[in-house]
């Protein structure tokens, strides 16, 4: 009993130490030093990358894009190595040093190295959302059904509380930077990118020491390499028989394109739109994250008290609200109001998705990494689509307001065929198959 509960705190620690970027690298500081930098060393909000000339914002959109369809299309192939090969926790630790590595890289960019700093948070997001496939195939092996709700909202509240502390960090490092030796703000930009890198990579180790192997698993194929893909053609073949999941997943893939790239283009939002400073955007998402902490525990209790499916629609449709909100608000107050909103469902909709997931994989199954698998690429697509209709509508239209309603069409989508599933509908707690 003692050395499960290590494998679960350790299991919520990776939460801890790659939190911070998602946080400080994807939603508040790189976003808007990104455009700040690429704004003063063009002069425009127009840059040239590799000779191409795009709006900085929409460049930012499509890189983010650009990471997540890399994973989206490599996962399949890893996911069999790491069940079949015994290798999952040495996916993880790759994929970790990748993108802590890329995302310490950031400290050499400087604006007219656009092409450099794409590249590096392009693998920096590759590295992530690559480490989420093998992270979050761990929770069906270490915790029973029954504790999945539970269990997945305290991940997510390890990692809401790690990254809100380094963000504040790296907020004091910003706001004190002459009083530090600093003689320009940027550069102590720049060194917050660095702390993440160390961060993320130092933590993990924690992680990394306790969570099993699998290697009891291994097993010798030739064919190793192909497994992944058979075993995602398996569990899409499954769904003819898993009526519920599948209705399930597609919602997830519309709503989830809504939620995720709320999560990684709303500080270029406010910078851009409302044209607020960084140092109040930073504050803002603070508020979102310590927020969302509460957030995943009320929607884990209302889950509890009725089911997953009524959790999660309740959720999306505050969600609709949200993109309403967001294309009419004016003042920096009204986006604060907002911030709060978002942090309480954020928390929510995520550690519910995940947890009602792991309750939809049938019982008899010992191959989670496969179903996560096929989970992580429905999720990357959609982050895709999400993030490119973004940036290509404000391409289009030249306004990112425009692009929210293409998010609330997402989010209606997604309560329809949640509706469809009827998942709402069931009464157990602890699996729907």
């Amino acid at each position: 009993m003692q050395q499960i509960k290590k494998i679960q705190q350790a299991w919520c620690m990776y939460d801890w130490a790659n939190s911070a970027y998602l946080l400080v690298i994807t939603s508040t500081i790189f976003p808007i030093y990104f455009n700040g930098v690429t704004r003063s060393a063009f002069q425009s909000e127009t840059v040239r990358f590799f000779g191409l000339e795009i709006t900085n914002s929409v460049l930012y959109s499509y890189a983010v894009a650009s990471a997540f369809l890399i994973v989206a299309i490599i996962s399949p192939w890893l996911s069999g190595m790491a069940d079949y090969g015994g290798k999952k926790k040495f996916f993880l630790k790759f994929f970790t040093y990748l993108g802590s590595a890329a995302t310490a890289g950031l400290f050499w960019f400087r604006g007219e190295n656009v092409e450099y700093g794409i590249v590096c948070s392009v693998l920096a997001g590759v590295g992530y959302s690559g480490s989420l496939v093998f992270y979050n195939s761990y929770l069906p092996e270490i915790t029973t059904a029954s504790n999945y709700d539970k269990l997945s909202a305290r991940g997510y509240a390890y990692g809401y509380i790690g990254s809100v502390l380094l963000l504040l960090v790296s907020f004091a490092l910003i706001t004190f930077h002459k009083d530090l030796g600093f003689e320009v703000e940027t550069a102590a930009v720049r060194l917050s990118f660095l702390l993440v890198g160390f961060w993320w990579f130092g933590f993990a180790q924690y992680s990394f020491y306790f969570l099993p192997d699998n290697k009891d698993r291994k097993k010798k194929d030739e064919k190793l390499f192909y497994k992944g893909v058979n075993e995602l053609k398996i569990v899409f073949q499954s769904l003819k028989n898993l009526k519920m999941m599948k209705a399930y997943l597609l919602a997830f893939f519309f709503y989830s394109a809504g939620v995720q790239t709320v999560m990684h283009l709303a500080a270029i939002f406010g910078e851009k739109e409302l044209r607020l400073e960084a140092s109040k955007l930073i504050v803002t998402v603070t508020i979102i994250q310590i927020v969302a902490i509460g957030g995943a525990y009320l929607f884990a209790a209302i889950s509890k008290r009725f089911n997953n499916g009524i959790s999660i629609l309740f959720m999306l449709l505050i969600w609709i609200g949200v993109c309403g909100y967001a294309y009419v608000l004016q003042t920096e107050y009204q986006f604060y109001v907002l911030a709060v909103i978002v942090g309480i469902v954020m928390g929510g909709i995520q550690s519910m998705s995940r947890s009602t997931f792991s309750k939809l994989i049938p019982a008899n199954s010992i191959d989670n990494t496969s179903y996560f698998s096929f989970y992580d690429v429905v999720e990357k697509l959609s982050i895709v689509i999400g993030t490119f209709s973004f940036g290509f509508i404000e391409q289009l239209t030249g306004s990112m307001r425009n692009s929210t309603i293409a998010l609330m069409l997402f989010f209606v989508i997604g309560v329809g065929l949640l509706l469809y599933s009827k998942i709402h509908k069931t009464t157990s707690q602890t699996s729907y198959v």
